[in-house]
């Protein structure tokens, strides 16, 4: 039989998540036809055939989670050497499609002695600098958990950050509790393997502002008028627009400012990018920002749309909320939250006035931004939005 493994969807994608079958085992297939659909932390995505050829097994039932490179179709081993596109990254036939019989001895050992470990747990091993190879999993079936490497990334006397010692059991839900378990899928379960990362990873620090709106006139679009700021400020303070390579102990500053914005699904939260803020005209960004939007409540942005980006937004204020310490997603150094604009009492010149008010929340990375840098960042920020144009 020949195997067909799950390829690289995009971004080093860990794993994905078996939506659908659309063959059977039995099937006779052509080159390209779609054979499942599946869901990633970023789309959702068919996977098309390599090949043509009988189907003999199908691994995975919808629902189950499948990692990168696992045996995903497997095809009759008389089936037609031809081979057709496919998503993602893929080896050449020749490597991907060769029959186990073939291969020699020693890569089937090492293909057997790979670490197994819960792909957040190799995300974080990545991060931290720890090698897998050397630990012990606490898991089932011996998987290393992100425990396991937590423990073995920080110094003993600190202890990891709400994790249990390795092999101890996890906390016992009393069997009267009530209430659905409820596995975490895509989205949510991508949102917390990036929050338990940027917790681990960052030195996250918040200031609070606020931005008097009195001086504008009726009609402006907020979003608009934010991301202008957010482009002015970064001319200011450009270390806040760029990534930081903990491994490396070097940052990269961009000139051109790709925002990546937090939107809220029912499945979830997604990130899609709006590019180049700087530099494109106020109707090309709100039409392009709606186009994301929609795409992402959709599932419908290609992942080239969902990466890089090198500042974060999240507009909370459009449901609720004044302030908040929001996320710093590594390997960016910054986020601004904004809160719900509402009308204050305001002293001036000793006499109470009602102004329209914003209220802006600043987190930054601050292993490699200063507080200096941050309240300029915030200042400049805020003296743009203040224009009354």
């Amino acid at each position: 039989m020949i195997i067909f493994r799950l390829p690289d969807l995009g971004e080093g994608l860990a794993d994905a998540e078996i939506l659908e079958w659309r063959v059977h085992i039995g099937d006779e297939v052509v080159v390209d036809q779609p054979l499942v659909t599946v869901e990633t932390a970023k789309a959702v995505v068919e996977v098309p055939s390599p090949r043509a050829g009988r189907i003999t097994a199908l691994h995975g039932a919808p629902g189950e989670r499948i990692e990168t490179g696992a045996p995903l179709v497997e095809f009759a081993a008389d089936a037609a050497a031809d081979a057709g596109s496919v998503v993602g990254h893929m080896p050449a036939p020749a490597e991907e499609f060769a029959p186990l019989a073939a291969l020699d001895l020693e890569a089937r050992s090492v293909a057997l002695a790979r670490v197994r470990a819960v792909p957040a747990a190799r995300a974080l091993a990545r991060s931290l600098g720890v090698q897998l190879e050397g630990l012990r999993g606490s898991g089932a079936d011996g998987r290393i958990t992100l425990a396991d490497v937590i423990a073995a990334g920080l110094p003993a006397a600190a202890g990891p950050r709400g994790a249990r010692p390795p092999g101890a059991a996890p906390t016992a839900v009393a069997p009267d509790a009530g209430g659905e378990v409820e596995a975490l899928r895509s989205l949510r379960r991508a949102m917390a393997r990036s929050m338990t990362l940027a917790r681990d990873a960052i030195t996250s620090c918040t200031v609070f502002d606020d931005a008097d709106l009195h001086r504008w006139r009726p009609g402006h679009d907020y979003t608009a008028r934010v991301l202008r700021a957010i482009a002015a400020a970064c001319r200011a303070q450009p270390g806040l627009n760029a990534w930081y390579d903990e491994a490396a102990e070097s940052r990269r500053l961009f000139e051109r400012i790709d925002v990546g914005i937090a939107v809220d699904t029912p499945e979830g939260l997604l990130v899609p990018v709006l590019r180049d803020i700087g530099g494109r005209p106020t109707p090309e960004l709100r039409a392009d920002l709606e186009r994301l939007k929609r795409g992402a409540h959709a599932r419908a942005l290609g992942a080239e749309e969902l990466r890089n980006f090198t500042f974060m937004l999240s507009n909370f204020g459009t449901l609720a909320g004044r302030y908040a310490t929001p996320v710093v997603v590594p390997p960016a150094v910054a986020i601004l939250g904004t809160g719900r604009a509402r009308e204050d009492a305001v002293a001036i010149a000793g006499q109470l006035e009602v102004h329209l008010r914003m209220p802006l929340s600043l987190t930054f990375d601050h292993r490699v931004v200063t507080g200096g840098e941050a309240v300029r960042f915030l200042g400049a920020l805020i003296t743009d939005l203040e224009l009354p144009e």
